[in-house]
């Protein structure tokens, strides 16, 4: 069956529109919504990260049953890192709100307690390997003494064998390597994509659409290409056309 790069694309409501006048403002229920509205049937997946959910909270806005309610695929960004019996708690929350795809950014036993609570549901876990906003500096400044390759695939191998992961958060620079050695039911999404030309910010490993799919990505994440984009729609919908000729090619 033929990959719909539209079904694979994750927009990151993360950041706003660029404010002159306040650079620092935060991604509002308000402006979440006028982005579902404005992407419209161009886009069905969407990050929901710790700004916007604490917005919401504040708000007193629901707001994963208000995308649920739209027909929107949810991707929970809470890296979830605590002690197995409170991550366990936290995801059984999780499964009743009836999210797609959730992060653990935590041992292997938490990772294990996940993997416990979410039981059937179909919620997919995904283990963050290393920032896209981290490089070899920063392993080294954390005192791993293995490069960015060794690290992420290591990570990627326990959180499978051992943390019973679905898959991974990882950097198109490490996708192919990942892809290679986990086989092709291992889901690996994507975040730091940048179209050439485009300014890569604090990604240290940022990749275009088109290599992340040719190395093995299924889903790529794009926030601010799109979010802080003149037109939305059209930053989406030139995304997904990016993304669809590399999974033709394929």
């Amino acid at each position: 069956m033929k990959i719909q790069a539209s079904e694979r694309l994750i927009v990151a409501l993360d950041a706003p529109p660029p404010d002159p006048k306040n650079p620092f403002r935060l991604m509002e229920t308000a402006d979440a919504f006028r982005f579902v509205g404005e992407l419209g049937d161009a886009v069905q997946f969407y990050k929901i990260g710790w700004p916007l959910y604490m917005a919401a909270q504040s708000e007193g806005v629901p707001i994963l049953k208000a995308f649920r309610e739209r027909g929107k695929r949810i991707f929970l960004d809470l890296k979830f890192g605590d002690i197995p019996e409170t991550v366990k708690r936290l995801v059984a929350v999780v499964v009743k709100e009836k999210v797609d795809f959730l992060t653990i950014n935590a041992p292997l036993n938490s990772l294990r307690a996940a993997a416990e609570a979410r039981g059937d549901s179909g919620l997919k876990l995904l283990l963050v390997t290393l920032l896209t906003s981290q490089s070899q500096e920063d392993l080294e400044q954390m005192g791993v003494n293995m490069s960015v390759d060794e690290f992420v695939l290591s990570k990627a191998q326990k959180a499978r064998e051992i943390g019973r992961a679905d898959g991974v958060i990882c950097s198109g620079r490490e996708a192919a390597l990942i892809r290679e050695r986990m086989g092709k039911d291992f889901l690996i999404v994507t975040p730091g994509i940048r179209s050439v030309g485009e300014g890569v910010q604090d990604h240290k490993r940022a990749v275009t659409p088109a290599s992340a799919v040719q190395a093995g990505a299924d889903y790529l994440v794009v926030g601010r290409p799109i979010t802080q984009a003149a037109h939305a729609r059209e930053a989406a919908l030139q995304i997904i056309e990016e993304m669809q000729k590399a999974f033709d090619g394929k």
